[in-house]
């Protein structure tokens, strides 16, 4: 039997915006990775996320990114990388705090946006901040896309480690996602997203950007909330977990308990 997480980037909105329909999206996800007010987010929609987690039993988990409302933390920015590991102590705290008012655990963590694009291709950068994260909790999953400087780091640490495919991102042949910047970067078709999640059941691949099949050892599916017609997507993605022989949908942590 293989488990396979599926999760969502949610609680994106701010103030009266709305980028996704996260209720929708969290009744059918398996674990939901929440704003923690930096690139979006405030402290409603992280009281409301945390409770409607409660409420479905599913994973908890901290999305940190650069301080950039306004660019939605897909901006790279320069900041002295002591300061960042404030940063995700900060974004980390938050979200504890209300997971913590609500009896409930925070389960995972991932890196947004450009901030995880940056630490993904950077040892000297993931290293700091990833033991800023260990220092907040050493039990925190640490949610990111296989075969990057956060996962190396991360097992280095002794740090528990969820590789998780993103269903609706191109990826280059070294197993790096292709910038957003870039012609293709993002799939919006959903019959060619479903196809993706499709070949991966089946054989364990993907296909990059450049044509060539990559062997994908993940344990998790992300879709993002603020991707088009997500909710149908999302459905449409664990039908196809659903319907495949030896496949069951189970959050992270509960994979990781059965390993113990």
């Amino acid at each position: 039997m293989r488990f396979i997480d599926l999760n969502a980037d949610l609680g994106e909105g701010f103030g009266d915006y709305r980028i996704a329909d996260d209720s929708a999206l969290m009744s059918v996800i398996s674990s939901a990775n929440i704003a923690c007010g930096f690139h979006a987010g405030d402290a409603v929609i992280m009281a409301a996320s945390v409770a409607k987690a409660k409420e479905l039993g599913i994973d908890l988990g901290a999305h940190v990114g650069f301080p950039d409302l306004s660019g939605f933390g897909r901006r790279r920015m320069q900041i002295d990388t002591a300061t960042l590991a404030q940063y995700v102590i900060y974004q980390l705290g938050a979200l504890a705090g209300f997971a913590c008012v609500a009896d409930y655990p925070l389960t995972h963590m991932s890196f947004h946006g450009a901030l995880g694009n940056m630490a993904a291709e950077d040892e000297a950068l993931a290293m700091p901040l990833l033991r800023a994260v260990q220092s907040f909790d050493a039990k925190l999953i640490v949610s990111t896309t296989a075969g990057n400087a956060v996962e190396r780091c991360a097992r280095e640490l002794g740090m528990p480690v969820a590789c998780t495919l993103l269903a609706d991102r191109a990826y280059h042949s070294d197993g790096m996602l292709v910038s957003r910047g870039k012609p293709g970067a993002v799939i919006h078709r959903p019959e060619q997203v479903t196809a993706r999640i499709r070949q991966w059941l089946t054989d364990g691949t993907l296909t990059s950007i450049e044509g060539v099949a990559i062997p994908m050892p993940i344990s998790s599916i992300l879709l993002h909330g603020d991707t088009e017609g997500a909710v149908a997507l999302a459905k449409q993605i664990r039908r196809e977990i659903e319907h495949t022989p030896g496949c069951e949908i189970r959050s992270i942590s509960r994979q990781l308990a059965t390993h113990i």
